[in-house]
């Protein structure tokens, strides 16, 4: 190892930047984001005295010359010195930096290679959580607690580590810092008392389809998940990105076909979070948007367990997107509606405000869920209710995927159009896009847009 890391208090201490420009500036602002009382000084105005009483200076005039005459005077004032692109001149490096609210990750080639450290910082920066440094304060209200409650050091070590990895902080990493201190309560009593904590559970989802639209912290808990609860319309591809020995269950159902009932899951869910797993309910698209997750997040919270929510490109996004088809469009809609036909006890959408928007002058686009079944009678409600026949349509069946199809027409001709999707037993699900939007998808598919996967 080249160069020892080494993290200074730099609070109210005097930090000399010598030089103007791009890279002396930015020297300046990182000092002065960790507390360094910063004093700039012109390259040509430099002088002995001024690195008195400093604990470092930073040397960025662009001239090596001035470089190395600067570099002259703070090494005989006693200061480190890091002149910058200059690593022969340098007492010390500036690595590249990862900062996450007070968690600070460096990294350092030895002065090799800045663009290779900038490289591998972009990476670090994606793997780590943007509210890291919420865990860091959780685990440090904790130590004093930890401290004189847990005396036996194995038990204190466990305790740490699941306060780290566990669904306290699941939920400080999604922003619910109140609840992160109640689990971590939870926590603690469970390990004074030598008894098995609860786990928690994630409702996520899972997006449209395509495994590469899954978000980062999707991908991060089906890593983590002890037991995966996910529904029919998650594909294989899909589930295959979670954790080897994750035990899966499938619990949807598709139309016309048994499945497990919503009360089965929620009691599964809670009967599972009781018993210390922690549990992703896995949600094809958003489980906010047709998924039914806010039953779930009632049933837990119920229950008293803790529940963190993941949301996902749900699916009118994604197959819109895939399709070629912009949802809003400045000269075309306005507004877009998205809409079930499969409402909780029987309650459906007002057809007649929905039409309106879809006359010879509509502004409006609708996504319609669950409707290439029932197609015929989405029509019929949309005509009976004032729309114009000739509104344009697209079905998207599997949208995102390899095996995607898309079919456009017009809204008199939606039911014959919708045959074609749900006539085959390995038809995928269709999402209906009405409104003058919907003609884009032809104009898209010559040429082929590139897909996202």
């Amino acid at each position: 190892m080249k160069h020892l890391p080494l993290f200074f208090d730099l609070a109210g201490r005097r930090l000399v930047v010598v030089g103007e420009g791009p890279a002396a500036d930015r020297r300046a602002d990182l000092a002065r984001s960790a507390g360094a009382d910063v004093v700039r000084i012109a390259a040509e105005g430099a002088q002995a005295g001024d690195f008195r009483g400093a604990v470092a200076a930073f040397v960025a005039t662009g001239d090596l010359d001035r470089d190395t005459a600067v570099q002259r005077l703070a090494k005989a004032a006693g200061v480190p010195v890091n002149v910058a692109d200059r690593p022969a001149l340098c007492d010390f490096i500036l690595p590249a930096i990862v900062d996450r609210d007070g968690i600070v990750v460096a990294i350092s080639t030895g002065g090799a290679s800045p663009t290779l450290a900038t490289i591998l910082r972009g990476r670090i920066e994606a793997a780590l959580p943007e509210r890291l440094g919420a865990l860091a304060r959780l685990a440090a209200a904790f130590r004093a607690q930890v401290n004189a409650l847990i005396s036996d050091p194995a038990r204190r070590r466990a305790f740490w580590r699941r306060l780290v990895d566990g669904p306290a902080a699941r939920l400080a990493l999604a922003g619910d810092e109140a609840g992160a201190r109640r689990v971590a309560l939870g926590d603690l009593d469970a390990a004074r008392r030598a008894m098995a904590p609860v786990g928690i559970a994630h409702i996520v989802g899972a997006g449209p389809g395509d495994p590469d639209l899954l978000t980062l912290r999707a991908a991060q808990l089906l890593q983590e998940a002890d037991a995966i609860l996910h529904d029919e319309l998650v594909p294989a591809v899909l589930l295959a990105r979670a954790r080897r020995d994750a035990e899966m269950i499938a619990v949807g159902k598709r139309k016309g076909s048994a499945g497990w009932a919503q009360a089965d899951i929620e009691r599964e869910l809670v009967r599972r979070v009781r018993a210390g797993q922690t549990v992703v309910r896995l949600k094809a698209g958003d489980p906010f948007i047709f998924g039914r997750g806010g039953e779930e997040v009632d049933a837990l919270r119920a229950a008293g367990l803790p529940v963190s929510i993941v949301p996902g490109v749900t699916a009118a996004l994604g197959c819109a997107a895939s399709a070629g088809i912009p949802l809003t469009h400045r000269r075309l809609s306005s507004a877009v509606t998205f809409v079930s036909g499969h409402g909780a006890d029987g309650r459906e959408a007002s057809w007649p405000s929905l039409a309106a928007g879809l006359g010879e002058r509509g502004d409006h686009t609708l996504a319609i869920y669950m409707g290439a079944s029932e197609a015929a009678a989405v029509r019929d409600r949309l005509l009976n209710s004032g729309a114009s026949a000739a509104t344009p349509v697209a079905i998207v069946e599997n949208g995102t995927r390899a095996d995607e199809r898309v079919s456009t027409g017009r809204l008199g001709d939606l039911a014959r159009l919708a045959a074609a999707h749900t006539a085959r037993p390995d038809a995928g699900p269709s999402l209906i896009i009405v409104g003058d939007v919907a003609a884009l998808a032809a104009v898209a598919s010559s040429p082929p847009l590139a897909k996202v996967s």
